[in-house]
């Protein structure tokens, strides 16, 4: 019996709810409540992270959009208000951290907040977000693997039933690997990391956003060429060779999903995923070596805008203290 899951959560009349904007919401609310809880450490007020939250969702959506469609401008350049149906997918996570990453530049220097401090902050977020959202992927049967045995899906992997059926994609009775899974998995794991490296009395700031894209890249490096949907381009073959080398390990237990070399050689997710490993560790050594990771995660975060009210204050207090001590006189009296 097909037990395939329906994308559609429910309907008000003419209108349908999606599994996959239901998930996504969801995903962006547990990011909040974690950011929130974490920001009372610091006196950061939760409205400042409600706020992030309303801006920051439809700029990384716009940019996840923009990046997806930029590199698959063929499909839609005849039709372009398809460029607009995202709720039947189609969105990157590597374009959504950029819109998101452009959004929280200009929102934290709007409120006065320094960049790394935040960004450390929201980086468990994130990964959670991730995590959470990669299931909407499964409800609208997406982001898959190649080909697979079912019975590697049932007996190796111990899958539950649901999961192994939508896993047969369009009921074609081909099964295929849960590669939103495998990552979903490693993004939960990448979270509990990250929760226990940002106590840690080392962790200057920047580093734990660092280490968000060192660990979610490495596992998006090798989950990408299990798929057979890639964003792709055609690279040099030295390149080709690289990549392939650095997922050689791999081939012990799984092959490369199929991907059309009329289409690209090179997958566009691995190859930034690459850059980004190298990027975080450069960007960890040279701040570490230049003095420039001065300020420590568990130090306390200060707004330039509330500066000068603070030192209003203080100020005051200081000329009221003054005015109720008495002053000596020269005889001592």
């Amino acid at each position: 019996m097909n037990l395939m899951v329906n994308p559609i959560a429910f309907s008000i009349g003419s209108l349908s709810v999606r599994w996959y904007g239901i998930i996504l919401g969801t995903a962006a609310l547990i990011g909040l409540l974690l950011a929130v809880q974490e920001g009372k450490r610091f006196k950061i007020k939760p409205d400042f992270f409600m706020d992030l939250l309303l801006l920051g969702v439809p700029s990384a959506v716009i940019g996840a959009r923009i990046y997806y469609v930029a590199f698959t401008w063929d499909q839609y350049k005849d039709n372009f208000w398809d460029v607009f149906k995202i709720w039947e997918g189609g969105i990157a996570i590597y374009g959504a951290l950029i819109g998101a990453f452009i959004c929280g530049f200009f929102y934290f220097r709007y409120k006065g907040y320094p960049f790394w401090r935040l960004v450390d902050i929201c980086a468990p977020s994130l990964l959670a977000g991730q995590m959470i959202g990669r299931w909407g992927n499964f409800m609208n049967q997406e982001a898959y693997g190649g080909p697979v045995e079912e019975s590697f899906l049932r007996n190796s992997l111990h899958l539950p039933n649901f999961i192994v059926e939508q896993m047969n994609i369009k009921g074609e009775g081909i099964f295929h690997h849960p590669t939103f899974l495998y990552e979903s998995m490693w993004s939960l794991v990448g979270v509990i990391l990250l929760l226990v490296l940002r106590r840690q009395k080392f962790l200057r700031a920047g580093e734990l956003v660092a280490s968000y894209f060192i660990w979610y890249s490495i596992g998006r490096f090798f989950i990408e060429a299990l798929r057979t949907d890639s964003l792709a381009f055609k690279g040099p073959q030295w390149l080709v060779s690289l990549m392939d080398g650095l997922w050689s390990p791999m081939t012990l237990v799984f092959e490369q999903g199929h991907l059309d070399p009329a289409y690209g050689n090179v997958r566009i997710s691995q190859l930034l995923a690459l850059l980004l490993v190298v990027a975080a560790i450069i960007f960890i050594i040279v701040r570490r070596v230049t003095g420039a990771a001065s300020d420590r995660y568990n130090d306390p975060i200060i707004s330039t805008k509330e500066q000068p009210a603070a030192l209003e204050s203080a100020a005051a207090a200081a000329a009221n203290l003054e005015k109720e001590t008495p002053t000596k006189t020269d005889n001592g009296q």
